[in-house]
């Protein structure tokens, strides 16, 4: 299918050939027919990424000062690494979507097969969308029409915000898109209303819809006055794009005492005091479509708000909007000014970017991009050497870590790259392009069923980790699972029979850790010693949001079974001994803290009478460093900070070991895995290694519990 995607780095527009996303549980596969531009926010995101990387940091100081904070904590060259990967990240565009229904989620059963429905789904041929943004088109609205509906919910919630009455009067500020539907729905109200903008044209516009009009400024604001009988408008809804602070003063200016301001476009927000004091006004920003909007229960699980509690949610403004189009309240035939093929998506984009007045911008998908493709070859890759003793990868997942990190890595290592699986298959075509895999695809079982296929590269949200571990050894493949290898006991006991069963095949968790130059010297060191050692292993991992998806125990498992494994394995590998007890103390609650406990110490008996505290703490400060390993045996001792400095008191022959940049082992790992394949030799870390830092994980985070 299609697709347009925009480069963050330099602002080009790009049409790909993408593989069709599979549906999830909640979600419904749609076939676009048309969709609409939204000529505000995605003329801003290509601005955006056509200015410089000076204009980008002005424009986000918010960002400035994580990227500062990172280089402090994490050095520079990561941090540039960072930033750089940040900015390659295609971004796939478009809100406004109208098509009919092709796959249903396991979960839906509110839709048919074949049913037209508008969608908040991007430009591309097929859309994969969560049902509760899915709402489906009455009869007599056209696919032209219906395709506005996404825009003008985002004005009808500020609408709903203002809560006007009948008769009341009301200003609209900025008359683009959403501005001048916004329009319509208050005048469809009842409501007199008073249209404002600069251009002639869209003020002619919203005077045919039943507006009054006038220019911004002084003549704005004696026409506000006479429309409400010398009062005040009773309330203002902004839907300009402007950093001007005027619009908001204006606003004020031309409220009555105690009037109503809601903000549903980006302006300049400088506000004077005294405006809103001396007549009490009051202010509001209005979120997108409404209630439900960036709440993952309510748009990815599916769970909708009881109307009863919640009249108005967003799917549910989707469906009032089509209501008022299927009975003529809202016109948006004169708004469209151009329409163009998918596939001169990037001329469309130029025109946004260009001086040419345009207002609705329409896409037409046509019938080229109805047939159902989950995998594409990848344009000006080269077919794979059929050698059986080479390393034959599918990589599942390209995400951050999967694309900046694994995935060069298996290239460097020499693994040949045969397919790149993503749920949405963007990411997948932009990161297997890159890095030369042959084909990219949406269907995860491509990886297991595609015979030039001998490993998998498992690189998902951790809930898929133990399904595809499975489904990769019972098809006969070598697996590389990225930490955490499962979730759950019964899922490990799964494993370990499956792993067992097949010895001939390589089963490697990314405990990358035991791989670094630093790690390594201090094994190295501390088995000369030939005693006992004593380990502090501190992670000062830092608060995340409680509703991240790790911190939720199905879908993540917690940070000490997806994070805390990694100190546990690296502990075992310095002490060199199995670990033979494990006691757990978990911090008391505290306001704001993580429903799963993830400030929580470990203490580890290994067989050889060696001791290691794992500590894993969100509770520290950001300026402290992220990792640190303290080890003492026989009178000596050895520190190692965030993996970038190693230094010794009393160590004969051995100070201090420093890179320039931080090195934790990744590619080290991932050309060890990859080498043992192809000499046929084990694992370099073996299966009971592997299977006790997993199990000690998981019991450690119930312990906590």
């Amino acid at each position: 299918m299609k697709q347009i995607l925009q480069s963050l780095k330099d602002g080009s527009t790009e049409v790909l050939d993408v593989p069709v996303p599979m549906p999830r549980a909640q979600e419904v596969l749609i076939t676009t027919s048309v969709s609409l531009v939204s000529a505000g926010t995605e003329r801003m995101l290509v601005e955006f990424g056509k200015g410089s990387l000076l204009s980008k940091a002005r424009q986000q100081p918010d960002k400035v000062r994580m990227v500062m904070g990172k280089a402090r904590t994490d050095g520079v060259f990561a941090t540039l690494d960072a930033v750089r990967s940040k900015l390659d990240q295609p971004l796939a565009l478009g809100y406004c979507n109208v098509g009919r229904v092709a796959e249903l989620g396991s979960k839906v059963i509110d839709f048919d097969i074949g049913t037209r429905v508008v969608s908040n789904g991007k430009h591309a041929g097929v859309v994969a969308v969560p049902r509760n943004l899915v709402a489906s088109i009455p009869e007599n609205v056209s696919d032209d029409a219906a395709s506005f509906t996404v825009l003008a919910a985002i004005g009808l919630q500020g609408i709903r915000l203002v809560q006007p009455t009948l008769g009341e009067s009301v200003a609209v500020t900025g008359l683009g898109l959403i501005g001048l539907l916004t329009v319509q729905m208050l005048v469809a109200q009842g409501c007199q209303v008073l249209g404002i903008d600069p251009s002639k044209e869209r003020r002619d516009l919203a005077e045919s819809f039943g507006a009054t009009v006038a220019a911004p400024g002084e003549a704005a604001t004696r026409l506000a006055q006479t429309l409400s009988r010398d009062h005040g408008v009773d309330a203002v809804i902004i839907t300009a794009s402007s950093p001007s602070n005027a619009i908001i003063a204006e606003a004020a200016e031309m409220c009555r005492k105690r009037g109503r301001i809601v903000l549903v476009g980006v302006i300049g927000l400088e506000l004077s005091r005294a405006d809103f004091y001396e007549k009490e006004l009051s202010f509001q920003v209005s979120c997108s479509y409404g209630p439900g909007r960036y709440d993952p229960d309510y748009e990815e699980g599916g769970q909708d708000y009881p109307i009863g509690f919640v009249r108005w949610t967003e799917g549910r403004n989707f469906e009032a909007v089509l209501n008022l189009m299927a009975a003529g309240s809202i016109n948006v035939e004169p708004l469209i000014t151009h329409r163009f093929a998918i596939e001169d998506g990037a001329k469309a984009m130029e025109l946004l970017a260009s001086s040419e007045p345009s207002m609705g911008i329409l896409f037409d998908y046509g019938a080229a991009d109805a047939t159902v493709t989950r995998d594409v070859a990848i344009k000006g890759s080269q077919r794979l050497p059929a050698n059986p003793s080479k390393a034959r990868v599918a990589v599942l997942g390209a995400g951050n870590y999967a694309s900046r990190t694994l995935v060069p890595a298996l290239a460097s290592a020499g693994a040949a790259l045969q397919t790149i699986v993503s749920a949405a298959g963007v990411s997948a075509v932009h990161h297997g392009r890159r890095h030369g895999f042959a084909r990219a695809a949406t269907d995860e079982a491509s990886a297991w069923t595609d015979p030039d296929v001998n490993t998998v590269v498992i690189a998902t949200r951790h809930d898929a980790h133990a399904r595809q571990v499975l489904a990769a050894l019972e098809a006969d493949k070598h697996v590389f699972c990225e930490k955490p290898l499962c979730l759950t006991l019964e899922e490990l006991d799964q494993i370990e029979a499956a792993a067992r069963a097949r010895p001939h095949l390589n089963l490697m968790v990314g405990f990358n850790r035991r791989f670094a130059p630093h790690a390594i010297k201090m094994r190295d060191l501390l088995a000369e010693q030939a005693v006992p050692v004593h380990l502090t292993l501190t992670m000062n991992a830092g608060q995340i949001l409680n509703d991240h998806w790790t911190q939720d125990e199905a879908l993540g498992g917690g940070r000490i079974v997806g994070e805390a494994c990694h100190f546990i394995d690296l502990a075992r590998f310095l002490a060199g001994s199995p670990v033979s007890d494990m006691k757990v103390s978990a911090m008391g609650p505290e306001a704001g803290a993580s429903p799963l406990p993830d400030r929580v110490t470990m203490l580890l008996t290994f067989e050889n009478g060696s001791v290691a505290v794992v500590n894993y703490l969100s509770n520290g400060p950001k300026a402290l460093a992220k990792e640190r390993i303290e080890a003492i045996a026989g009178g000596r001792a050895l520190q190692l900070d965030n993996f970038l400095r190693l230094s010794s008191i009393g160590w004969p022959g051995f100070s201090k070991m420093k890179l320039w940049k931080q090195d934790k082992g990744n590619a080290t790992c991932i050309n060890a895995f990859i080498s043992a394949i192809e000499e046929g030799t084990p694992s370099p870390v073996t299966l009971e290694e592997t299977l006790q830092s997993s199990r000690l994980a998981i019991l450690a985070a119930e312990a906590a519990r």
